[in-house]
């Protein structure tokens, strides 16, 4: 079954670390997706830019309405995700605890409709 791992922090959090630090991050989720790659569970999965980059698109009444930023304003904003094969959700659930940010910030494990 896939499931979408969708990763969230804060932004200013990461942003205010050294270049040291942020290094170590990447190292981190690089040997993540090393090892997922590895197990066979890895479908795909990417970084998102900065929140600021956003542009939030809606239609009311028939008409688009476009804005910057996202949706809503939150304390954790969308930074990335992975999109994995598990078993189940267990299997999912163990995988998503792994990823570095889990410590600082929330992993939502979503699993895909099957039709």
């Amino acid at each position: 079954m896939e499931y979408l791992l969708l990763i969230y922090g804060n932004e200013a959090d990461i942003n205010n670390l050294t270049e040291a630090e942020q290094g170590a991050i990447y190292q981190e989720y690089m040997g993540f997706t090393e090892g997922i790659r590895k197990s066979g569970n890895h479908r795909a999965g990417h970084e998102l830019e900065d929140v600021a980059t956003a542009t939030t698109v809606r239609v009311r009444d028939g008409k688009r309405l476009v804005t910057d930023g996202p949706f809503a304003e939150t304390r954790e904003q969308l930074g990335g995700f992975y999109l994995i094969d598990a078993k189940d959700l267990d299997e999912a659930l163990a995988i998503a605890e792994r990823i570095p940010s889990a410590r600082w910030g929330s992993i939502e494990v979503r699993p895909l409709v099957k039709r």
